[in-house]
């Protein structure tokens, strides 16, 4: 067990951060202290049809949402309404746009590729944006990962536009729901942007999963790719502090704060690196720096939560517990625990309302079964014996 805490800029949802002038690159990758990847790493085929979907394309079905709805709400109603694909969000894992189709389902940078190659082959122009939503932060193991978002929007395809048909019609294609997706500003990415993402979310999936090597080749994918991508400098650095290579990973870690310099994330990452190189002083000055910035980071109250439960402090851990799910009340994860902190305090229909929470608001297939799961499981007790206190199994 790893004594250290990683903070990762990680995109599970797909995102961007806004650009600024980019490290040199140069001397900041070390081919040499990794293995060769043990898969193919690039995004020459992250907007390639499926012959299924082209088939998709071709079929009856298709054509009559194009028919009925026009091109641009056509193709959303294919590939969106509960009749057809049946595609569902999931978080976890970033696909091309082929593997989303097949697997119908994707988070939300997949499911903008999928779309975006979809509304390339009909001859559509695609505009991607970064939504300027607020952080998500999720955790998994010892990595702290915070997400953002994209969407995209469609204009008129060509031979619409040949017919002299307003030339500054767009639709704007959100997985928020639409009155969440209105309150929030978006600023215009490029493809290159695009597919730099998707590679450091590949990077930093292959951490989640400890894969070390494979992680540090997709993260220098791509910032050779766009190295504007400030948040997979941050990914490089935290492969570095994985694979031990302290001086490497502080190297990484300083050249986004020579241009970021309250950047918490990468500070909050740089801290145990300098620690484990003996820069004790350093440490503790750059920790002061980031208590004045960021008093209250994400998870605070939630560690202390979890150490109040360790304790058997019930109440002070459920107050705690509390805390993180006003601030982050999307986080399932804050809910299951403030639902075991009121299971604890004999509180089982309050536990049950919490536990229904994390599953509504859980992006992952496998977390949504365990919660579902316990939810039954609670259910089951209330109908035999009432609100007694139970545990969970």
């Amino acid at each position: 067990m790893k004594t250290w805490t990683c903070l990762l800029l990680f995109l599970l949802t797909g995102c961007a951060s806004v650009r600024y002038e980019a490290p040199r690159i140069e001397g900041l990758f070390q081919d040499t202290a990794f293995a060769a990847p043990s898969e193919p790493v690039g995004a020459g085929d992250l907007f390639t049809l499926s012959p299924e979907m082209q088939a998709y394309l071709r079929s009856a079905a298709f054509a009559t949402h194009l028919r009925k709805k026009g091109s641009e709400n056509g193709l959303v109603d294919a590939l969106y309404s509960k009749g057809d694909l049946m595609l569902e969000y999931e978080s976890s894992i970033t696909r091309t746009a082929a593997q989303t189709y097949a697997a119908r389902s994707g988070n939300c940078l997949s499911l903008v590729i999928m779309t975006a190659a979809f509304a390339k082959e009909l001859g559509m122009k695609v505009r991607y944006n970064h939504v300027f939503v607020e952080e998500n932060w999720t955790r998994n193991g010892a990595l702290y990962l915070v997400s953002s978002h994209v969407n995209l929007s469609l204009g008129q395809r060509s031979d619409d536009l040949l017919r002299g048909s307003n030339l500054t019609r767009t639709l704007t294609i959100d997985f928020l729901p639409p009155d969440e997706a209105s309150k929030f500003h978006s600023r215009e990415l490029e493809e290159t942007d695009i597919i730099a993402m998707y590679m450091n979310n590949r990077a930093a999936e292959a951490l989640v999963q400890n894969r070390v090597d494979d992680a540090y080749w997709w993260a220098r994918a791509a910032l050779t790719q766009q190295p504007a991508l400030g948040q997979a400098y941050n990914t490089l650095g935290v492969i570095y502090q994985r694979k031990g290579e302290l001086v490497q990973a502080e190297r990484v870690f300083l050249a986004v704060l020579a241009r970021e310099p309250e950047n918490v994330v990468v500070m909050q990452n740089l801290v145990p690196v300098l620690n484990r190189l003996g820069k004790q002083q350093e440490a503790a000055a750059m920790t002061a720096r980031i208590a004045q910035i960021e008093p209250n980071p994400p998870f605070k109250f939630f560690n202390e939560g979890m150490l109040a439960l360790e304790h058997g402090e019930f109440a002070a851990a459920k107050a705690l517990f509390t805390r993180e799910v006003k601030r982050a009340p999307y986080n399932d994860e804050f809910h299951f625990w403030l639902a075991v902190a009121c299971l604890r305090l004999g509180d089982a229909k309050q536990a049950r309302e919490q536990l229904a929470l994390a599953y509504d608001t859980s992006t992952r297939r496998d977390n949504k079964e365990v919660y579902s799961a316990k939810l039954a499981y609670l259910r089951s007790l209330h109908s035999q014996y009432g609100n007694g206190q139970t545990a969970f199994h």
